[in-house]
C-alpha cells in the first residue's frame, strides 16, 4: 500500500472523518499538525499550490485534496486504486 500523508490540525472534524475512512481501510497515515509545526504548514502550502484548508491528503505523490475529495474518491472506487498502486 502507498504511503498516505495528511496535513491536519486539532480540533478538525474533517480531519477526523478522513482519518476514520483511511483507518477503516487499514491505512497507516503520516500526519502533520500544521498548527503546531510552522515548517509543515509551509510545506503543505507549497505541495498543494496554496491550499489553506485542512486536511490536505497525499497518497504517495498523488495529491488527493481535502476530506470531500477523499470521500468522493472512496465512493467512486478511485481511492482503493490509488492505495494499491
Amino acid at each position: 500500500m502507498k504511503k498516505v500523508t495528511m496535513y491536519s490540525g486539532d480540533p478538525c472534524p474533517y480531519c477526523n472523518a478522513a482519518k476514520a475512512l483511511l483507518k477503516s481501510k487499514n491505512v497507516e497515515i503520516e500526519e502533520f499538525d500544521i498548527w503546531k509545526d510552522a515548517a509543515k504548514a509551509k510545506e503543505m502550502l507549497q505541495r498543494t499550490n496554496g491550499a489553506r484548508t485542512i486536511p490536505q491528503i497525499f497518497i504517495g505523490d498523488h495529491y488527493v485534496g481535502g476530506n470531500d475529495q477523499l470521500q468522493a474518491a472512496n465512493r467512486n472506487g478511485e481511492l482503493d486504486k490509488l492505495l494499491k498502486i
